[in-house]
């Protein structure tokens, strides 16, 4: 397969994703714009390949479990789920919110791990979008806020502006509409040393979040991920807000003492010559080797 094909491949893989009733030939090839028998010869080598099934009764297509346990797989290699899931448990019990752990993947973020805390009354479930594994929406969430922050400010404009600022309807009145303003945002979240999102992500919630560094080497690493509190508006007045801020700062670092990536074998020469904030490369290592991404 070569390197176009090996795209069109991917791409169809991800329009394939968050649809288990499956898709058909025609809708993936409009969607994605390949000629029907280019789309057709895809999805035959995705169904050869295990990664693709194909309805029998609808002719439809979608993807089975395989890339799903893959992706398990090496996030369990990676020893994330043994060293932030207690510390995001703890976080969810002590707080009654729902704490939630983001990582830094190139230019994007993307939900991996989530704990709730509120076992009764008014409690926060994040909508599909927002959900582990998927991609943070950087200028809507506090989590998007407290990662940019750390980048030089062209940086992290220039992230932005690719979004093209790109909003689901479903999401709250605040959300930030222009760059100018997503500027000034970014601005009083280095000031607070910290991100919230007030009715932007969701409309009746709010959110704090804190930049995770890598802190397991000798001095300060690159900017990892991110942690992050979520609930309703109505337990998330300023005053707690900073009061949570606080909390969740002390689990970051609580997390990035033990951060997994550069203690795991093989692993230790991801963060070579890189220092914060600018993140792991996920292009590949000094020594030519390739990791997989968060998708």
């Amino acid at each position: 397969m070569n390197q176009s094909a090996a795209k069109r491949a991917l791409l169809v893989l991800e329009h394939l994703t968050g649809r288990p009733e499956g898709v058909a030939l025609t809708e993936i090839c409009e969607a994605l714009d390949l000629p029907k028998s280019i789309g057709h010869r895809l999805l035959v080598l995705l169904v050869e390949a295990g990664f693709v099934s194909q309805v029998e009764s609808s002719g439809r297509y979608r993807l089975t479990l395989k890339l799903t346990m893959l992706g398990l797989r090496h996030y369990v290699r990676t020893g994330l789920d043994d060293l932030a899931q207690p510390i995001l448990d703890r976080l969810a019990k002590e707080t009654g919110e729902l704490a939630r752990l983001a990582i830094v993947d190139g230019e994007r973020l993307v939900w991996v791990a989530k704990a709730q805390g509120a076992r009764s009354g008014l409690r926060y479930d994040p909508d599909l979008d927002h959900d582990t594994g998927h991609d943070v929406v950087l200028h809507a969430t506090a989590t998007g806020k407290a990662w940019l922050a750390t980048l030089p400010e062209a940086e992290a404009m220039r992230i932005v502006a690719a979004t093209q600022l790109r909003t689901p309807q479903r999401f709250g009145p605040n959300v930030v509409q222009d760059l100018e303003a997503f500027s000034a945002m970014l601005g009083a979240t280095r000031n607070a040393g910290f991100g919230e999102a007030v009715e932007e992500g969701e409309p009746g919630t709010a959110a704090v979040a804190v930049a995770i560094a890598d802190l397991s080497g000798p001095g300060a690493g690159p900017i990892v991920g991110t942690l992050s509190l979520a609930g309703p508006l109505l337990r998330f007045g300023a005053e707690r807000r900073v009061l949570l801020a606080a909390r969740i700062a002390r689990a970051a670092e609580e997390l990035g003492a033990i951060w997994p990536l550069r203690q795991r074998p093989g692993t230790a020469d991801m963060h070579a010559g890189r220092s914060a904030p600018a993140g792991p490369d996920h292009r590949g290592t000094p020594h030519g080797r390739y990791r997989v991404t968060a998708v």
